[in-house]
Parts: C-alpha cells; sequence; structure tokens
C-alpha cells in the first residue's frame, strides 16, 4: 500500500519551538523552587507533560503539578512571537497535499498552543485535520493521539506515515502499527530516533521537501 496520509508532529519537527519549551519550563521550574538543568528538561520534551514533571522532579501534590503546568504555559505564551516555522515546512504540507496525501498535525499541545504553532506555520489550507490534548487522556509515548489523527483522515495505520523529531514520536508510532520516520530538527540524534522505530532519519521540513518522493516511496508497503 502507499502512503495516503502523513501524520506530523508539529513541535521540533514544523515549528522551531523546543527550546522555547525548555526555557518555559525551566523557569516554571524555578518558580515553584526547584531547578532543573536544561538539558535533562530537553531530553524529556515531546512526551505526555504528566510523563514530562515526573521524570524530571518525581512525585507531587496536584496543587504543585497544576502550578507548574500553568506557569509554563504562560512563559511560553511570553514568548510566543520568537516561534517560527522551519524553512519548507509550509512548502512540504502544500506538495503533500497537490499529490494527494492528506496531513494531519497530530499533537497533543492544548488548544491554545495549536493556535500560535498554526499561525507560525501559516499553512491552515494545506492541513486536512489537527489533533490537540482536548482529544486524548495520555500523550505520547501513549498511542491514543495517532488513533484520533487516523480516525480523522479516514486513514488506516498501513496507509499512514509519522514524522516526528523525538524517541517519543516514533515508539508512540511503533505501538500504533504506524511507520515513522525522524528528524534532526527537534535536538534528537539520528542514532536515537533510529533505535526508537523510525525507519529513515532527516534533517529538517527542507530536507523532507527536497527528498518527499524518496521517503514516500520508500515508506509504502
Amino acid at each position: 500500500m502507499t502512503v495516503s496520509a502523513v501524520l506530523f508532529d508539529v513541535d521540533g519537527t514544523l515549528v522551531d519551538s523546543n527550546y522555547l519549551h525548555v526555557d518555559a519550563w525551566q523557569r516554571a521550574f524555578d518558580e515553584c523552587g526547584v531547578h532543573v538543568d536544561a538539558w535533562r528538561i530537553h531530553r524529556a520534551i515531546g512526551q505526555d507533560s504528566a510523563r514530562l514533571l515526573h521524570s524530571l522532579v518525581g512525585e507531587r501534590d496536584d496543587d504543585w503539578v497544576a502550578r507548574a503546568k500553568e506557569l509554563h504555559s504562560r512563559n511560553y505564551r511570553d514568548m510566543a512571537s520568537r516561534l517560527a516555522a522551519f524553512d519548507g515546512a509550509a512548502d512540504l504540507l502544500r506538495a503533500l497535499r497537490d499529490a494527494g496525501v492528506r496531513t494531519v498535525l497530530a499533537t497533543s499541545a492544548p488548544e491554545d498552543e495549536l493556535d500560535l504553532l498554526l499561525e507560525a506555520l501559516d499553512a491552515g489550507d494545506a492541513v486536512t485535520a489537527t489533533t490537540s490534548s482536548d482529544d486524548v487522556d495520555d500523550a505520547k509515548p501513549d498511542p491514543g493521539i495517532l488513533q484520533v489523527a487516523l480516525d480523522r483522515v479516514g486513514a488506516t495505520a498501513d496507509e499512514a506515515l509519522m514524522v516526528g523529531d523525538a524517541v517519543w514520536d516514533a515508539r508512540a508510532a511503533q505501538r500504533a502499527g504506524v511507520r515513522s520516520i525522524g528528524v534532526r530538527s527537534g535536538g534528537s540524534g539520528a542514532e536515537e530516533l533510529t533505535e526508537a522505530g523510525a525507519s529513515l532519519v532527516f534533517d529538517d521540513a527542507a530536507d523532507l521537501l527536497r527528498r518527499r518522493d524518496e521517503w514516500l516511496r520508500s515508506s509504502s508497503r
């Protein structure tokens, strides 16, 4: 079967936002009285926020967790003017649309963050569907968001391909039975993305655009 739907992670894959999230989380932790090194936060970016918090600061009560999440959201919104789509990201989505491939922004970002990402991406005309944190209880590496994305475009796992920048994307795809490829633009290395399940790894959206025939063809079953 050929690829008829591509599920895109957004943060670090289509929009250069991962390091803003690192900064936003680090400031949130500092305001909550816990310092966490930036590199540790970066390693956790892209997974469910509950897992991220537990992996970085251990068990905390519900009030502490709620405050940390709210502070992160506030800090991130304050830096929203720095969000920028990666070169080639919008053109990639439009090229896939023109080729008859459906695209889903398969993110578990909250709706307000998704709106900021869509504004930075400026390619709504080429996006078939989106997901958000409202659609699932647990985010990546849980595969739920990918199943929602497939349902939104009426595609089966065999017909789809996941594109992401983090090991959490590849692991979620593997659990959902969806093939995946990775990009290095979020800060993860090619080897770790491959070990997590990505069949191919590219530099960024512009690299995907230049070589789209290659990865669409090689990902077909």
